[in-house]
């Protein structure tokens, strides 16, 4: 990469770029509005990865109560295996990450990549939703983390205490899908 990575908020006059990315990243992707709802909330933190003038990553996380849902990541195609969704990932946690705050996800089971990124930032196993993916009804695994500095994060690579799962809108939605 010649351009510098920048990580900065997603805005509405991304999503031309995000959308071409999510169609090809995924095999149900989101909607324009589903995008658009994201980015009206208030309490998440929608991130874009960013060479020159042109988005190649994004993440989408959200706030339920006292949780946070990591809802979307992905990297344009050309351009995995670069660091982009680690380099995201970081970005969020930099902003969000408060001693004993607590993040979930799903993923599939299928996407090992995704899981050992998930695992390389404190994320662990912690279930499993059968049929999740509307495409093609790979179960989802459910994924914790409880940031540092709280006392209640994982030890010994066992989930922490994390409360009620958080509910899914049904939507299909996921994270490194």
């Amino acid at each position: 990469m010649s351009q510098p990575l920048e990580i900065r908020r997603l805005t509405y006059s991304d999503l031309p770029q995000v959308i071409a990315i999510e169609r090809r990243a995924f095999p149900t992707p989101w909607s324009l509005a589903m995008f658009v709802l994201e980015l009206s909330k208030p309490s998440g933190i929608c991130l874009a990865a960013v060479h020159g003038a042109r988005v190649v990553g994004y993440t989408v996380c959200s706030r339920y109560d006292t949780v946070w849902h990591l809802m979307n990541v992905a990297v344009d195609d050309r351009h995995q295996r670069e660091g982009i969704a680690t380099a995201l990932l970081q970005a969020l946690f930099d902003r969000a990450d408060r001693p004993g705050e607590q993040y979930t996800l799903e993923v599939r089971l299928s996407n090992l990549g995704a899981i050992h990124l998930y695992e390389g930032f404190g994320f662990r196993g912690a279930g499993r939703r059968r049929g999740y993916y509307h495409d093609n009804k790979e179960d989802a695994l459910i994924m914790w983390r409880t940031a540092p500095g709280s006392g209640r994060e994982a030890l010994d690579g066992e989930p922490a205490e994390h409360g009620p799962l958080v509910v899914d809108r049904g939507s299909g939605q996921r994270a490194g899908a």
